[in-house]
């Protein structure tokens, strides 16, 4: 039994969800989750929790986000991306390089965005995307993300292509769009590639036909990112015999806990997640997840 994280090279063409349920065929186990969505036209670092590692997803820390785009100038889309339908074109010929880097470092840093209709966005429990392919547009709130990098790789009218490194929470079709605009020539997103995601790499990927391939060798497991690497940003705390046999059943080292600051913490028993514990500022500790 695979415990832990793979990480997958989504193909275009497919949602995320396909990807879980081609795990969950490879894999012969219906304990299979992703940690966050990629769009079908995306591709790139799909992180896939097996067997305990879904029960670790809500532990993860993926604030840090990194993809390489292309984005095209001239067009505007109602999906914000070159798969919707065109509702203008403008030409930006004129459009030069010194113009494009202002646009984009004007947008690096704290900026707000509005979240596009197209996503999985819920108001009123429906995501907003289904209200969108209904032709509503309804009100939604702006939210502040950081983008910490918006490199400029390439450019060749009308396409510019660019490495973003971002908070979570950010939409690039959005940064595009928003990007056109400070341009006055719209723009869309045309390719997008997510290279990071918190502790996953690309450089650690695979595509579906290779874990295929590793399952029929039996060498799976030597491509699963194990529970404590993927948690590896929680402070350990390494469990004795005799805090090992408490914590099973129920009873937290309170006493160590208490000597460190309010947050969570992974408790190990040799290099075995047992259980992340949680402090609070009113030093109340409790067990959030115990791992089998």
């Amino acid at each position: 039994m695979v415990d832990g994280f793979l990480v997958i090279d989504k193909p275009a063409g497919i949602s995320s969800h396909d990807v879980v349920n081609r795990v969950r065929r490879i894999l012969g186990t219906r304990k299979v989750g992703h940690t966050g969505t990629l769009d079908p036209f995306a591709t790139g670092v799909l992180p896939i929790a097996v067997g305990e590692g879904t029960k670790a997803i809500q532990f993860l820390d993926e604030g840090e986000k990194a993809y390489e785009a292309v984005i095209r100038l001239g067009l505007v889309t109602d999906t914000l991306d070159i798969t919707g339908a065109v509702l203008q074109e403008y030409d930006s010929a004129e459009v030069g390089q010194k113009q494009l880097l202002d646009a984009m470092a004007a947008l690096t840093g704290e900026i707000i965005q509005l979240p596009p209709m197209y996503s999985a966005i819920k108001q009123g429990g429906q995501p907003l995307y289904k209200l969108a392919r209904k032709g509503i547009e309804v009100e939604r709130p702006s939210r502040q993300v950081t983008i910490r990098c918006f490199e400029l790789l390439g450019f060749a009218m009308p396409l510019a292509t660019v490495r973003v490194c971002c908070s979570r929470g950010t939409y690039v079709r959005t940064l595009a769009d928003d990007l056109g605009k400070l341009l006055g020539c719209g723009a869309c997103l045309a390719e997008l590639r997510r290279t990071l995601s918190g502790p996953f790499r690309l450089a650690d990927a695979m595509t579906l036909e290779q874990l295929a391939s590793y399952v029929e060798q039996g060498a799976v497991q030597q491509h699963v990112i194990d529970l404590p690497a993927a948690l590896s940003h929680l402070e350990q705390i390494n469990l004795t015999e005799a805090e090992l046999q408490r914590l099973k059943n129920g009873i937290p080292p309170r006493d160590r806990l208490l000597e460190l600051q309010p947050g969570q913490f992974s408790l190990m028993y040799g290099q075995q997640l047992i259980a992340v514990a949680e402090q609070t500022h009113e030093r109340a500790i409790s067990l959030k997840r115990v791992f089998n």
